[in-house]
């Protein structure tokens, strides 16, 4: 039989796996595993700094809820990888990462590139290893794809020394797994189902809370299902947004909404809560301000027991896969009659509505320069059904979460537990790789555009159009108002000035826009999507509103209430002036 070398072996694996997309920037210590993926067809994906491929790897998985592959080089190139690859552990986002690494032969004699990747990398990844021989190298692929996506997804690392890639092996001496995955996730126990949807069918107000492990282990359309016939509403994180539709009675895009005092008010507080997949921390709360109402009795669904009881008590946990869990919850919910959820259903609606209505004025007027939520509005208007919307920034991330309406998983991508700025562009470019026929939105700030601008360039060059919307305030925003906050209107290195990146794009092959007045929001977004290439607006916002998601994390959530400004007292304009 013929020799091959361990490029093919891992090219192999990964076709079998049904992989057919890697995303790179060359380097000599992959070569094997380069020329083996483009002689098998796959789509190579090559950009222009490794944290972009890192980057597109983790955009590419969140967007479709399946395994992605980056393929760095030894050195600067996994260094350079670390920011996407922490990125993904931080959120449980399944990615193999495969890096080059010195020869074995050259050990200890300070060859090109050498330095302890494995050390390296071991903190921020699910697993990690490397392959001294050439004839596992194929079983240990299989083993990464594995350890990336059973149990708790995650990234992990597989590095093969450049004289080990490079050695030929006969076909007979090479170990070829024949199936690197299970095929049957664990599934809870018939008396925690019943458990479960008992909590559910007594409660008076009960809530869904949803997070990546839906998504992943592919339980989507079964959440859905699960919400129409229990009535019961689905409050979904940045992973799971649109699994049930927003522009229902049933589906919401953010988990504070039945928290609010309005709710709360009105219909008092959830009572009973069903956690699915999603862990409790930051974006539930944290410690002293959870979402979840003390007294409301709660069951936790996940695939990590250790995730089960984070920062309370759970009356109903059960370790199990989530897709499984709901398989097992819609068949037994059709069997049972559901009591009619009417008034708490309309009341969250209300919530929403009034969350929606805050910045009414915005869009009533046509204020110069650009209220922030009047362009995430102008933008979330265009959004049709299967277009995806990538939120990158701070306070451009957040206008553009409350704005969108998301009505299909996968659609929606934003940031995570390491609050990366500069993922938009890659994950903008995986995003319309994985759905061709759909429309990519990118909604950016002018401080993480710039992170990965170069990627303006590998999106034109690779074909993959979309439409990248610039909140320009001249300012790495909401750091400016923090600072503004604390320090008395104080700031300290915050301040970017006017840069027009759209004439900058334009240098890349995008098409560029400049837009200064509320009135050419609409018409620019339209030029952009007409032209089916690779588009840049840049538009100057006021810089002076303060999106609310900046005053929480100050400390300041409540709205302020509109004041005179004093002699010597600096004010902010938000709702109305808050004194500093």
């Amino acid at each position: 039989m013929a020799k091959i070398h361990g490029g093919e072996m891992i090219a192999r694996v990964l076709q079998q796996e049904g992989i057919r997309e890697v995303f790179t920037l060359h380097g000599g210590h992959i070569d094997p595993i380069l020329e083996a993926c483009d002689r098998l067809g796959f789509r190579i994906i090559d950009v222009r700094h490794e944290q972009a491929a890192a980057h597109m790897a983790d955009g590419w998985a969140r967007t479709t809820g399946r395994l992605a592959v980056c393929l760095v080089t030894a050195g600067p190139g996994i260094t350079d990888a670390v920011t996407g690859i922490a990125n993904a552990y931080m959120d449980c986002v399944p990615m193999l990462v495969l890096a080059g690494r010195s020869p074995l032969r050259d050990e200890d004699t300070l060859p090109l590139q050498a330095f302890p990747q494995l050390e390296m990398v071991r903190p921020f990844t699910k697993w990690a290893r490397c392959v001294y021989h050439r004839e596992r190298i194929a079983e240990y692929t299989a083993m990464a794809i594995r350890q990336a996506t059973t149990g708790r997804p995650g990234p992990v690392y597989l590095e093969v020394p450049v004289d080990v890639l490079f050695a030929r092996a006969e076909e007979e001496e090479v170990i070829w797994p024949q199936q690197a995955r299970p095929q049957n996730p664990p599934a809870p126990r018939t008396e925690a189902v019943e458990a479960i949807l008992q909590l559910l069918q007594e409660a008076e107000r009960p809530v869904i809370m949803a997070g990546g492990g839906v998504w992943f282990s592919g339980g989507a359309e079964l959440l859905r299902e699960l919400a129409e016939v229990t009535q019961v509403p689905v409050f979904m994180n940045a992973k799971a947004r649109g699994a049930v539709p927003e522009d229902t009675l049933l589906g919401y895009g953010n988990f504070a909404i039945f928290s609010s005092s309005q709710v709360q008010e009105e219909m008092g507080p959830a009572d009973a809560v069903l956690i699915l997949g999603a862990r409790l921390g930051l974006f539930t709360g944290g410690r002293q301000a959870s979402v979840i109402p003390p007294q409301a009795r709660v069951a936790q669904v996940d695939i990590a027991g250790e995730e089960i009881g984070r920062l309370r008590d759970i009356q109903i946990g059960v370790v199990a896969d989530c897709r499984e869990a709901l398989r097992l919850l819609v068949a037994e919910a059709r069997k049972r009659r559901w009591p009619s959820r009417t008034r708490w259903l309309e009341a969250l609606h209300r919530a929403r509505q009034a969350r929606r209505e805050a910045f009414r004025e915005a869009l009533e007027k046509d204020a110069i320069p650009i209220h922030p939520f009047r362009l995430a509005y102008e933008v979330a208007q265009h959004l049709g059904p299967d277009d995806v919307i990538v939120a990158d920034g701070g306070e451009a991330a957040a206008w553009m979460a409350d704005a969108a309406v998301m009505r299909r998983p996968g659609r929606f991508l934003s940031h995570g537990y390491l609050g990366c700025l500069g993922v938009g562009l890659p994950f903008a470019m995986a995003a319309k790789l994985a759905h061709p026929q759909s429309r990519v939105f990118l909604v950016t700030g002018d401080g993480s555009v710039g992170l990965n601008f170069a990627e303006f360039e590998s999106a034109v060059r690779h074909g993959l159009p979309f439409v990248c919307v610039i909140f320009n305030d001249g300012a790495w925003g909401m750091s400016r108002h923090g600072q503004q906050i604390m320090f008395r209107g104080r700031t300290i290195a915050t301040e970017l000035g006017l840069v027009h990146y759209e004439r900058a794009a334009a240098g890349f092959g995008a098409h560029p826009e400049l837009v200064q007045r509320p009135q050419e929001i609409g018409p620019a977004l339209e030029r952009a999507l007409a032209t089916g290439q690779v588009a840049c607006i840049n538009v100057l916002i006021d810089r002076e509103v303060i999106a609310p998601v900046t005053l929480a994390m100050m400390g300041m959530a409540a709205p302020p209430k509109a004041e005179a400004p004093q002699e010597g007292k600096t004010t902010l304009p938000y709702y109305g002036q808050r004194e500093l």
